[in-house]
């Protein structure tokens, strides 16, 4: 009787089906996808069930997010975050993000299947900086950005990483549900709203389950709150500089006058950030932004993740802050017309 490797067969499934993957990519894109799911499929290939483990608290979280996520809020039953890759570093990939220098126009890459999109991403560091390179030279503003992880869109199962073991409760439920959102609602060409609907989604649902599995007066929930009201006024300070940046773009002045007074804007707001930061924060999480390269690629980020019209916040109010019906509401999107008006027709029809 021969023995057979189940996990080897797993593997040998990957293999095929990326494989396959990869050579209709080719025939679109060429070696860059190419080169990134090679290095997917190396993630991929080392992947363990995640009850193999040895910490089985870890293990115990992780499938409790799950099971609220797709149980009770609904998100698309899959295997994603079952399995489990040891990593030698605390991000997964490297993402470059460009905007115009002296507007807030992305640059953005066309890709098979899920169609343009506003970053580039890079499972190596140095591809990474070498398309920094090359937008620079064409005179764009440039940042590179590490993340913590991304969806295959329903693909592949999507694995968990060893420095995610490190997070908090209410950062792993943050995660997990955002990347669930992306695999459960995805529109084509609509970048801003699948970034805004899942960031909205995954804010709303780690507060649920912090709620639901510890409690109001826990010391989680606390520190979830405490962390929230940070990102908030941090986020505030950075609107609050892409308007003064968007009134100067809209502006008569000549490119130069631009760009100079765009310098000046940013350096003035760096030098305010730092003498009122123990006013507007309660931790140091946001210490040492103002040496950042900020630029408008690093701006732009922000006007796609984070919307400042409160349009998610007064509908989910409006429609009774009931988020598996929120969630269900915009399963029913479809890719032709304007995402954000059929899910508030869905909503409160």
């Amino acid at each position: 009787m021969i023995a057979v490797d189940k996990r080897n067969m797993k593997n040998s499934f990957y293999i095929i089906v990326l494989s396959s993957f990869l050579l209709m990519c080719l025939l679109f894109t060429g070696c860059y996808t190419l080169k990134q799911g090679a290095a997917l499929l190396g993630y991929l290939n080392k992947a363990i069930p995640l009850e193999k483990i040895n910490d089985k608290d870890f293990v115990r979280l992780v499938n409790d997010i799950r099971s609220f996520a797709m149980d009770e809020l609904g998100l698309a039953q899959s295997r994603n975050y079952t399995s489990y890759v040891e990593i030698d570093r605390d991000y997964l990939a490297a993402v470059v993000s460009a905007s115009a220098d002296d507007s807030f126009t992305p640059h953005e890459w066309n890709y098979p299947i899920v169609g343009r999109m506003p970053y580039k991403g890079f499972f190596s560091p140095e591809d990474a900086h070498k398309e920094r390179v090359k937008l620079e030279k064409k005179g764009l503003d440039v940042m590179i950005r590490p993340v913590e992880a991304f969806s295959t869109l329903g693909w592949f199962s999507d694995p968990l990483y060893s420095y995610m073991r490190d997070y908090s409760p209410a950062r792993l439920a943050n995660l997990i549900i955002h990347e669930l959102v992306h695999s459960t609602v995805f529109i084509k060409g609509q970048s801003d709203f699948n970034e805004e609907f899942a960031e909205f989604i995954g804010t709303e649902g780690s507060k649920l389950f912090i709620e639901s599995r510890y409690g109001i007066d826990s010391a989680q929930y606390s520190e979830m709150l405490a962390y929230e009201t940070d990102s908030k006024n941090f986020i505030a300070f950075i609107q609050e500089l892409i308007c003064e940046l968007e009134i100067l773009y809209s502006g008569s002045q000549t490119r130069v006058e631009k760009l100079s007074e765009k310098a000046r804007i940013i350096n003035a707001s760096k030098e305010r950030f730092d003498a009122e930061y123990n006013i507007r924060f309660k931790s140091d999480e946001y210490r040492g932004i103002s040496e950042l390269p900020i630029n408008n690629a690093f701006l732009d980020l922000y006007r796609l993740y984070y919307t400042d019209d409160n349009f998610y916040v007064n509908l989910y109010e409006a429609s009774g802050r009931d988020l598996p019906a929120f969630i269900a509401a915009a399963k029913t999107i479809k890719r032709k017309g304007e995402p954000r008006a059929q899910l508030e027709k869905a909503l409160l029809q």
